[in-house]
């Protein structure tokens, strides 16, 4: 068997054909099709406001910019976490507290979120960050409730859930449409569910938050009323995403609801064949798994009671040259945090057990029976 990635991109012959039109134009960035990709996602996640950018991570720069994150403000997110949102905000000075996750889902809860607030005697919120880990969106609704109790801001580090819904009294929405969040981020890395090679996106219903968005994103650069004059008054960076990058989204958008479909049929071929090992395995239990983006196809495994471990598993599987992966190391772990490390009992639970199987849009079934049967094998063979 050829070598089983976790994750893979897909690009066909109309994503090659749009960026060479793309670069023939006389302009190969800030065009048209910038514009283009920016109103059909906005369409498409029925949201006012869309800001493309060069990647999820500055993405979520200029989310936290546009909100004026600084040194004066608490922001919240989970501790099983990309190093992104942490890194951004540390950038900004902001005064940051992690709240622990469910062990199972690695996502964090309403009930992590105020043990957070209430352990660290938290009197007022900026903001928090929502992540939905694997393209799952749980608990908007309470987190939404706690938001109105709080007054904090929400932002959905969506950059797993490009084109998951979640459902609010029995009626559907977008992740990214901001019905119950202020600012939603989504990446466009080749692994997630469409690609533009790397690219991110900002949405937002509030025009304000929109506008400085766009300023951001162009070095915070503010044009006068002669068309070569401008001025600057707080810095920023350079995160515009090319004309050649959009073209790439076009196409793929054109297919995300394929891809998506491909992502839910390996999804449930793995849960059923994967049924008679639920004495060693778990499944995450998610309220949204029937909307999801489908991007991870998470697996709790209990080593205690096979008497093994995470890292024999991954040593086996990879000989066998399946390449499982693990979505997120917890920040604590990382040599930069020096807080005290004992507080996260979910995370550690959720760090020990978990780990990704291959999961793409052009998976064969045979590629998924490979992979069952040498887990199925591994599990059931004395460690």
């Amino acid at each position: 068997m050829k070598k089983i990635a976790y994750n893979k991109q897909f690009v066909d012959k109309s994503d090659i054909n749009i960026v060479s039109k793309a670069l023939k134009n006389n302009f190969i960035t800030g065009g048209s099709y910038v514009k283009n990709l920016e109103l059909k996602l906005s369409k498409f996640l029925k949201v006012k406001f869309t800001t493309t950018c060069i990647n999820g991570t500055a993405g979520l720069d200029i989310a936290f910019r546009s909100i004026n994150l600084s040194n004066r403000d608490v922001i919240i997110m989970p501790v099983v976490n990309f190093i992104a949102s942490y890194s951004m905000a540390d950038k900004l000075n902001a005064k940051i507290y992690l709240a622990d996750v469910d062990p199972t889902t690695g996502q964090m809860t309403p009930k992590t979120l105020l043990d957070c607030i209430k352990k660290n005697k938290i009197k007022k919120i900026k903001a928090i960050v929502t992540m939905y880990l694997g393209g799952y969106p749980e608990n908007i609704d309470e987190f939404f409730r706690i938001k109105k109790k709080y007054n904090f801001l929400i932002i959905e580090d969506a950059c797993h859930a490009l084109g998951s819904r979640y459902e609010i009294n029995n009626k559907k929405y977008m992740v990214g449409s901001c019905k119950h969040a202020d600012i939603s981020v989504f990446s466009f890395h080749p692994v997630k569910t469409i690609t533009t090679a790397e690219g991110g996106l900002v949405t937002t219903n509030n025009k304000k938050i929109d506008d400085k968005a766009k300023k951001i994103r162009n070095h915070n650069i503010l044009r006068g009323k002669k068309y070569w004059d401008y001025d600057i008054k707080n810095l920023s960076l350079n995160y515009r995403l090319s004309d050649i990058n959009c073209a790439l989204g076009i196409t793929q958008l054109k297919k995300i609801n394929l891809f998506i479909k491909n992502r839910k049929n390996s999804y449930f071929y793995y849960k059923k064949y994967i049924k008679d090992l639920s004495n060693n395995i778990s499944l995450p239990s998610y309220k949204s798994f029937k909307n999801a983006s489908y991007h991870l196809f998470l697996i709790n495994v209990n080593f205690e009671s096979i008497k093994s471990s995470k890292d024999k598993l991954f040593e086996y599987l990879n000989k066998k040259n399946i390449f499982p992966q693990f979505h997120y190391k917890p920040l604590y772990m990382f040599s930069f945090y020096g807080k005290n490390k004992d507080n996260f009992s979910g995370a550690k639970k959720y760090y020990n057990n978990t780990l990704s199987l291959p999961l793409f849009y052009k998976i064969k079934k045979k590629e998924q029976n490979y992979i069952i049967k040498h887990l199925r094998y591994f599990l059931n063979k004395k460690n």
